[in-house]
């Protein structure tokens, strides 16, 4: 079974590196690393040529985060996709071979993980963890989701039900989640462990307009799926993040 996993890039040498680094040291020897780079004005296309387990690099003007890693859904050729951002990094050598493992073992439509954020410099140093749990049809309705960057889905899966909808900015990815696992009731399986370090930083919790924003964007993602959340759903969205600040310390 082989595995793409897509990462988008834009002027991203400051942590590009990590990213790469995290995929080449996989145990999982069937891997198709594509990147999707919208023009980048630094070294970040220098710094990926020095990786040659990097199979494809397509650097053309995108617009925006989730039209690169639509470009980088329709080049992948692998039966698994994932997503890593440029920022993000895998914290574990056999990441990829356990996540094989559990699609073969339960034959689910789409996986997903959870996830931890670190400090954007000091990655060794832990802010939240993001334990998704697992699933049950009802969650979404309760503000839920599953942190998209420990996400994989089959390929068939977007063939069939479609990628990201562009004409969100922050909320294509909580849409694409509502749309296949809440709408379309595809097989899900969950992976207990952390799968993902990304660093501290969204756009959406940059300050209050940003928030609001992304919070009328998580309305429109049940709208344009012609559905209808309860009126406590996006409410509990941000509040179900307060209890990822509480973990034990190392």
């Amino acid at each position: 079974m082989k595995v793409s996993i897509i990462t988008a890039t834009y002027n991203s040498a400051a942590t590009v590196a990590d990213t790469l680094y995290s995929i080449q040291k996989q145990t999982y020897p069937a891997i198709e690393h594509i990147i999707i780079d919208g023009l980048s004005n630094d070294n970040t296309l220098q710094i990926v040529s020095g990786f040659n387990h990097v199979q494809q690099v397509i650097s053309e003007k995108d617009t925006g985060i989730y039209d690169a890693m639509n470009k980088g859904i329709t080049y992948a050729t692998g039966d698994i996709i994932g997503i890593l951002n440029s920022d993000d990094f895998y914290p574990a050598e056999n990441i990829i071979e356990e996540v094989v493992k559990i699609f073969n073992t339960t034959n689910c439509d789409a996986l997903y993980g959870d996830l931890v954020f670190v400090d954007s410099v000091q990655t060794n140093k832990i802010y939240r963890k993001w334990i998704a749990g697992s699933y049950s049809d009802q969650l979404f309705l309760k503000g839920w989701m599953p942190p998209h960057p420990t996400f994989f889905v089959r390929k068939e899966i977007y063939n069939q039900f479609g990628k990201f909808n562009t004409t969100l900015k922050s909320s294509a990815d909580y849409e694409l989640m509502v749309r296949l696992l809440y709408l379309h009731k595809i097989k899900v399986g969950y992976l207990h462990g952390t799968l993902v370090h990304m660093r501290i930083g969204g756009q959406s919790t940059k300050s209050l307009s940003n928030r609001l924003k992304a919070n009328y964007e998580d309305y429109q993602a049940w709208r344009l799926n012609s559905l209808k959340p309860k009126w406590y759903t996006l409410l509990l969205k941000p509040i179900r993040k307060i209890k990822q600040f509480y973990f034990p310390k190392l």
